[in-house]
């Protein structure tokens, strides 16, 4: 299963600006204020960075789906 989609989802918490997802995937994420991802980002190529950012963000606000599923897959 692919990664086709991340996105921040604030409908539970607030991006509180960390920077732990562009340190631990600087190809996808960007925190300039709030996190942001980044246009053109190879999702496939960032699988790995993109769940462990995921799994790693402390308001768990990254979210991201699955072969062209709109549905938040973590």
């Amino acid at each position: 299963m692919a990664i086709t989609k991340v996105w921040l989802d604030e409908s539970e918490n607030e991006c509180t600006m960390c920077g732990a997802c562009e340190a631990v995937c600087e190809a996808v994420f960007e925190v300039p204020e709030k996190m942001v991802v980044k246009e053109g980002a190879d999702f496939a190529a960032n699988e790995e960075g993109i769940k462990e950012a995921a799994d790693s963000c402390p308001v768990a606000t990254i979210a991201y789906a699955l072969d062209g599923s709109e549905t938040r897959a973590n």
